[in-house]
């Protein structure tokens, strides 16, 4: 792919580059920018004393001197801008807000059925004023906020186009965006909670993230191979937008067929993954608390250290098969992921001899974010754009 570039292009590209790295970084100095970048001194002088006048980054102190002037040292302006996620399932509300650090700073979740009724999405406003209030966030400072859903987004009509989850079907985004106190834009929860993991892992590869929660779901976020015909603001904004498909429909990892003619899935197919590899097939035994079944599963329970086996091997089956289609790192995320760092060296034992080509189960990782991913993925759309705009 050649992109033809003018003076204005290049300069707006090494604009956005400077910001990134500064914004990447707890505090750095103009050398230190040019050298990472291989950008000239005067250019790199010339962007930060332009973002410092934008108010967007600062000066922090200076470096140890050297033996010449003494560097200073300059940071971002984390706390210019705010967003806010919002995270809707069928039975809870999570609540995120977070600034240029694309850490959450405080989270909310509250226990609420969903109901699919305008006076549900007014509670929904009402709950998001609330928490922006409890918090102090200065209003002025918020970009918008973003509403993650186990929903298909058809981004070209503006759509809901589909949840089997919530029972929506055809419904317009604005029903939902106009009735919420800030810009809003609505994510599906699986691309949300990837778009956090890839924000957090930028100088890894493509990856696929598989949601592992009360439904199964996922993200592939493809990285393209970094050549001279690929711009760097283009790499980096591959690595963090998800695959989508032509019909909006990808990584519906939950849908596969893992069992032909197993149990019944709730979209109607038999054997899909979803019916074995949910968080409910472990959480029901607990009332639904997931944490419950962990706790007696550390304890030895021999019942559930046989149900967790089962899962593992029907897991392994899934995400060795994920692997083999797309070459790359899966996550494991959603609600069982929060759980699974203790138990990957026996689940990564069970990958490696379906390895046909490295016998190694090293690619699947647990989730760096173990609460509110989604809810946290929402806000970070929000955040990204503002910083693609710099």
């Amino acid at each position: 792919m050649k992109i033809s570039t003018n003076n204005t292009d290049v300069r707006r590209r090494n604009r956005n580059r400077v910001f990134r790295f500064i914004n990447n970084t707890r505090e750095t100095c103009m050398s230190e920018i040019s050298a990472a970048l291989d950008v000239s001194g005067p250019t790199v002088m010339s962007i930060v004393k332009e973002l410092k006048e934008d108010g967007v980054i600062r000066e922090v102190g200076e470096y140890e001197s050297t033996g010449g002037r003494k560097a200073k040292a300059i940071a971002s302006v984390k706390d210019g801008v705010y967003a806010i996620g919002v995270d809707i399932t069928l039975n809870h509300v999570s609540l995120v807000y977070t600034d240029l650090s694309e850490e959450t700073l405080r989270h909310r979740r509250i226990q609420k059925s969903f109901r699919n009724e305008i006076a549900y999405i007014e509670e929904i406003a009402e709950i998001v004023r609330t928490f922006v209030k409890e918090n102090q966030i200065p209003e002025e400072k918020i970009l918008g906020m973003g509403l993650s859903m186990p929903v298909i987004v058809d981004k070209a009509r503006d759509m809901i186009a589909n949840s089997h989850v919530l029972g929506l079907y055809e419904v317009e985004c604005e029903e939902w965006t106009t009735r919420m106190p800030y810009p809003c834009e609505i994510i599906n929860d699986a691309n949300a909670a990837a778009l956090s993991e890839a924000l957090w892992q930028k100088e890894r590869g493509s990856m696929i993230y598989l949601l592992l929660s009360n439904t199964v779901g996922g993200a592939i976020n493809v990285k393209p191979p970094e050549t001279e015909d690929v711009r760097e603001d283009i790499r980096e904004r591959a690595v963090t937008d998800a695959y989508e498909g032509d019909n909006w429909r990808s990584a519906e990892f939950g849908h596969m067929t893992l069992y032909p003619g197993g149990k019944t899935c709730y979209c109607g197919k038999q054997g899909c993954v979803d019916a074995y590899c949910s968080a409910s097939n472990l959480a029901d035994l607990e009332d639904g608390k997931l944490e419950r079944f962990f706790e007696k599963l550390e304890k030895g329970d021999s019942g559930y250290r046989k149900v967790w086996n089962q899962y593992l091997d029907d897991l392994a089956l899934v995400v060795d098969n994920l692997r083999m289609a797309f070459d790359c790192d899966v996550v494991l995320g959603g609600y069982v992921g929060s759980f699974m760092e203790p138990y990957m060296e026996e689940f990564r034992q069970r990958l490696a001899p379906k390895d046909i080509f490295d016998h190694d189960g090293s690619y699947a990782r647990p989730c760096r974010y173990q609460k509110e991913a989604s809810a946290l993925g929402a806000a970070l759309y929000q955040i990204k754009d503002y910083i693609a705009s710099i």
